[in-house]
């Protein structure tokens, strides 16, 4: 038993730092996390608990044969009273059934061995206003505790209230649906309270311990059985007889106390250990927006001296973690930022989330003009547009560079929507077409596209050309990718944007705004209706861009690259970390209850 121990206290630094990252939807979302080390572990001693290999076995205690000796005798009495029925008398379970040979002294049964009684609940509508009666519903159980407070009285006849009441020590089973095989043991209740329809009841006899028994429907031989008994497929469900039928390895009654006992203290481990895991999460998603934080927050640097160290741009090499060396009294507070991140990025950026937050807080630079220095022998972008008004500062979303200028879509670019899909009314040549689920961010899916007619008055309007930025209009209202010929003879649908620049603009800058003001939330400012949002020609037109002159929009557009790669690297290494480490508790798992 001690090496069975030591397989969890030794290992305790894995446990915690095995996590799985579930996908989620929504934009720079790294997933949900869950601590799947620490699930193994409960897991791992539910299991050990219920093979008998948690605590030791003591020669003393009265083996489990007796105990089904005197229940059989029981029922044999209670079945000639005819207080139950005959069905209700089970035969022994045979070798052949037996999952697995338990430790001496044990014994296999099934679970209405030892219960009383397994039957479903009561059928009635919830009554809020009353509360003499309460009925439990499934939905009322939540992480093994019920706010009975919340909970709905119902209408019951006196005479049925004998036959559905709750007492301590019933142990309770959702029968379908997503809830299927959920427990819950009774406890601490101090008033009347019956059950709903859609759990089944299971009450423990005397010679077995009502927790033992909740443990029992935690553990993996639990489930693994009520999964191979469920019907349907749609709605899954276990009826009573399926849940009589489980086999159950039952321990002497003194040991059924001792494991409990080892299980509450363990369990009160993982919660230490889930605690501590959440704490520390939290901290240091705090200390990464934190630092982040303080690089968008920071006024725009002035323009570059030559030869002055702190106007130097982030570099890859300084963002591997590379120490800065030099004065910092002679940086700038955002230079001293950068270097702070810099000199701590392998302890900064261990999870999907703080890597996808750099993701975006370099977008965030890059559009603030903080991520390359300004050059002041580029042409300024004021030039470039000849404009003849200037933006009131109470319209611009943030500060930029001097040498910058905010300006709506239309004042630089030409948009418009693509062909609407009509199979009554198009006519021409079936030729192939983009939808909305063809443009990804910054990439195109082409594994699913679809052919539409077009006439030859058509194609040229809807043409597709290198550098060509196509924005979904619909479904995913903003993402955008730049069109970069790698198929001839493509088109695009009416749901899709085109936006095409005069010279001197780079559509991935363009993209690269975007993505931002999508992560930021400026952009679905721009988009109409509440349920199914759309990013209408007139909200494209109307977006406002902050425009670097376009030397600098290169040199953005290759850093940003150079910086999302490196991204990507990280959770490519994160990644693999992490399965390692999941593989490794899995094969923990299995090693020990072996």
């Amino acid at each position: 038993m001690a090496t069975n121990i030591q397989a969890i206290t030794d290992n305790l630094d894995l446990w915690t730092s095995a996590l799985l990252t579930r996908s989620t939807a929504g934009r720079g979302s790294g997933g949900r996390v869950e601590a799947y080390g620490i699930k193994k572990l409960r897991e791992l001693i539910l299991e050990l608990a219920v093979r008998g290999k948690l605590v030791g076995q003591e020669p003393d205690d009265e083996p489990a044969a007796k105990l089904l000796e005197r229940i059989r005798a029981e029922k044999t009495r209670l079945v000639k009273e005819q207080k139950i029925r005959k069905a209700d008398l089970m035969q022994s379970v045979s070798d052949e059934e037996a999952p697995y040979e338990l430790q001496q002294g044990w014994e296999w049964t099934y679970l209405s061995q030892v219960s009383n009684q397994v039957h479903y609940g009561y059928t009635a509508s919830a009554d809020h206003s009353s509360t003499n009666v309460r009925m439990l519903r499934i939905t009322d159980i939540q992480n093994n505790r019920v706010d009975w407070d919340a909970v709905p009285g119902c209408q019951i006849e006196p005479d049925a209230i004998t036959a559905y009441e709750l007492h301590n020590g019933d142990l309770l089973i959702a029968r379908t649906g997503g809830t299927i095989g959920k427990s819950y043991l009774v406890e601490n209740l101090n008033l009347c309270a019956v059950f709903a329809s859609y759990l089944i009841r299971v009450i423990p006899n005397c010679h077995s311990l009502p927790n033992y028994i909740k443990l029992y429907a935690d553990s993996p031989i639990y489930w693994k059985q009520l999964y191979e008994k469920s019907m349907g497929t749609g709605q899954p469900n276990v009826n009573g007889v399926s849940l009589s039928s489980l086999l159950l390895p039952l321990p002497p009654l003194a040991e059924q106390h001792r494991i409990v006992a080892k299980v509450d203290e363990l369990m009160a481990l993982c919660d230490q250990l889930e605690q501590h895991q959440t704490t520390a999460s939290e901290a240091h998603q705090t200390l990464v927006e934190t630092l982040l934080g303080t690089l968008t927050n920071t006024p725009v640097r002035p323009e570059p001296v030559e030869g002055h160290a702190s106007s130097q741009p982030f570099t890859l090499r300084q963002a591997q973690g590379e120490r800065l060396e030099g004065n910092s009294s002679g940086r700038t507070e955002f230079d001293e930022s950068w270097t702070r991140i810099a000199n701590h990025f392998d302890t900064l950026f261990t999870t999907e989330q703080s890597i996808d937050q750099l993701k975006q807080t370099i977008l965030q630079l890059a559009v603030m003009g903080k991520l390359v220095p300004q050059d002041p022998n580029d042409e300024p972008t004021s030039e470039f547009l000849k404009r003849k008004e200037l933006m009131a500062d109470e319209n611009i979303p943030f500060r930029i560079p001097d040498s910058w200028v905010w300006a709506r879509v239309d004042e630089f670019a030409q948009t418009r929507l693509g062909k609407m899909l009509d199979k009554a009314k198009n006519k021409g040549t079936p030729v192939r077409y983009l939808r909305n689920i063809n443009v990804r961010w910054f990439d195109f899916d082409l594994s699913d596209v679809k052919e539409m007619r077009f006439e030859d008055s058509e194609i040229k309007e809807f043409a597709l050309r290198d550098g060509d930025v196509l924005i979904c209009e619909g479904g995913y209202p903003g993402r955008a990718a730049v069109w970069d010929e790698r198929e001839a003879n493509i088109y695009f649908q009416k749901a899709i944007h085109r936006v095409r620049f005069m010279n001197g603009f780079n559509p991935n800058y363009f993209v690269n705004v975007l993505r931002e003001s999508a992560d930021s939330g400026r952009l679905s400012s721009y988009f109409t209706g509440a349920g199914i949002q759309h990013f209408t020609g007139k909200g494209l037109m109307s977006f406002l861009v902050p425009i670097p002159p376009l030397s600098e929009q290169h040199r953005i557009v290759t850093k940003v690259n150079e910086l999302m790669t490196l991204c990507d690297t990280l959770k490519a290494r994160l990644a693999a970390a992490q399965t390692t480490q999941l593989h490794l508790a899995d094969t923990i798992v299995e090693q020990t209850v072996a």
